[in-house]
């Protein structure tokens, strides 16, 4: 993982989970992502430098989806900005670890400003994850 320190500030995330063992195993395994502190109703995780928490919470909320490009974008999801070749080792990563995509990896806006890959995936306990990579870094705010 990318060391802390940061040109930008970094951002703390809390998700509810149903099953911390499946929180560990995906967020630990599949995404390779650095556990820290724990609990018995938490654990804390390295998410490229910033503190993305998984809190034990049973029980869940109604699905909402919106449209985007012909896809069910579900929401809220969250996720990082990688480079090229980092989505692209992370897609093969989550094929690899049997991942069912909600919205397989592919390019928006290819040719155009802001051309971007992206991806959309559950977590065991349903929390949506977009991760997204940008032809053009300096674009992701373009309009």
């Amino acid at each position: 993982m990318p060391s802390t320190d940061s040109p930008i500030p970094r951002f703390h995330l809390a998700v509810p989970v149903d099953d911390l063992a499946a929180a560990r195993r995906f967020y630990g395994e599949v995404l390779g992502l650095e556990q820290g502190r724990s609990a018995e109703t938490w654990v804390d995780w390295n998410l490229h430098g910033h503190q993305f928490v998984t809190h034990l919470a049973p029980g869940r909320t109604q699905r909402i989806h919106n449209p985007v490009d012909g896809h069910d974008v579900p929401v809220p999801h969250f996720g990082l900005i990688l480079t090229i070749p980092e989505f692209h080792e992370l897609a093969d990563r989550l094929r690899d670890a049997g991942t069912a995509f909600v919205i397989e990896p592919y390019v928006r806006f290819e040719g155009e400003v802001g051309e971007q890959w992206t991806m959309f995936l559950l977590d065991p306990a349903g929390n949506a994850l977009e991760f997204k990579a940008f032809a053009d870094d300096s674009q992701v705010f373009a309009t």
